[in-house]
């Protein structure tokens, strides 16, 4: 039996439930009441769903304030991310908060507007006044500045930024992506790739154009001048057009799916057919890229296993004290082929 008859619920009560009173109605001790609301995992699954059955009948609420001074934890994750509406930014929060919540924790974020070392001190102040048990820091490309001093005593792990030798990092492998991307239009017998890379002061762009250039070199092909966006179809779309002019330009790898897009567009206007006279290859694999048209050749990254990995190496340096300064974890990406590559007439 894993549920409860309504008809056994206390009626009158005048104060609130206790975990004796959901012990009590559930028929369990109070030591497994408590092992349910702490989430731990000895307890079987029938007497798990009695017991959470009991805590909705009675209105239970955990008392965290006083599970917090008996354990030194909150249950509490800070999140600081510099562009929320990245979209590999919103896709890593939106997965660090279900691996959260699938462990119990709560996550509370804090944006920033400028890589400052001011501006970041001020994130890690804020959020551990309001004590969090471990901070994920999204897309940092300020942690090599000797300026910045973050908080001791608070677990950090940082999600796609450049590894620092202080703290645990999580990243997709960025250079196996463009080096798939490469090799992909290179395979097609494209003489050469061009890149359309994301702006100068970002790791994920810098380790995207390091990849394609070095794999060019190995390959005996031509390196063409590195072009830079901002991550905006806008960009994609302006630069598109000095692309266009350019018989000689067969093949682009973009460092964004939407700068692809915008560079797909201006190519059209220019009557420059895609993949017929130019092939097109995005990164990141956005929701929409397989409707684009021609739908986009791009590299699929797992933002969901990035987030789920930072939640992994935080919850073990909280749970455990253990230091991971200096561990860097990698997510293989892979080459989704479509509609937007051919072999160049």
């Amino acid at each position: 039996m894993t549920g409860l008859d309504e008809s056994q619920a206390v009626p009158g009560r005048n104060r609130p439930p206790s975990q004796a009173d959901v012990a009590a109605l559930a028929g369990v001790s109070a030591q497994t009441v408590s092992r349910v609301a702490n989430n731990r995992t000895n307890v079987d699954e029938e007497t798990r769903e009695r017991v959470l059955s009991a805590m909705r009948m009675l209105g239970y609420q955990r008392n965290t304030a006083a599970r917090a001074l008996a354990t030194g934890q909150f249950h509490m994750l800070g999140v600081i991310s510099f562009d929320l509406s990245a979209h590999g930014n919103a896709r890593t929060l939106q997965a660090i908060s279900r691996a959260a919540q699938s462990a119990g924790y709560s996550v509370n974020v804090a944006g920033v507007q400028t890589q400052t070392e001011g501006a970041v001190q001020q994130a890690f102040s804020q959020l551990t006044s309001q004590a969090v048990d471990g901070i994920v820091l999204i897309e940092a490309q300020i942690l090599d500045r000797p300026g910045l001093q973050l908080p001791s005593g608070v677990p950090v792990v940082v999600a796609d930024g450049d590894p620092d030798q202080r703290f645990p990092s999580v990243d997709n492998n960025q250079a196996a992506g463009a080096r798939a991307a490469t090799e992909h239009l290179l395979s097609l017998g494209h003489h050469t790739v061009w890149h359309l890379a994301g702006p100068q002061d970002s790791y994920s762009a810098r380790r995207r154009a390091a990849a394609w250039h070095s794999t060019l070199k190995e390959a005996g092909a031509p390196v063409p001048p590195l072009l830079f966006g901002d991550w905006s179809a806008e960009s994609g779309y302006a630069i598109g057009k000095e692309l266009a002019a350019r018989r000689e330009v067969t093949a682009v790898f973009a460092a964004n799916d939407h700068m692809a897009l915008g560079l797909i567009r201006a190519l059209h206007e220019a009557g420059r057919g895609v993949p017929d006279e130019v092939s097109v290859v995005g990164f990141d694999d956005v929701a929409e890229s397989a409707f684009f048209l021609p739908p986009l050749t791009t590299v699929h990254q797992d933002f969901e296993e990035v987030g789920r990995q930072c939640v992994t190496l935080l919850l073990d340096q909280i749970t455990t004290g253990r230091n991971a300064a200096g561990t860097v974890t990698t997510v293989p990406p892979r080459l989704v082929e479509r509609a937007s590559t051919a072999r160049p007439h």
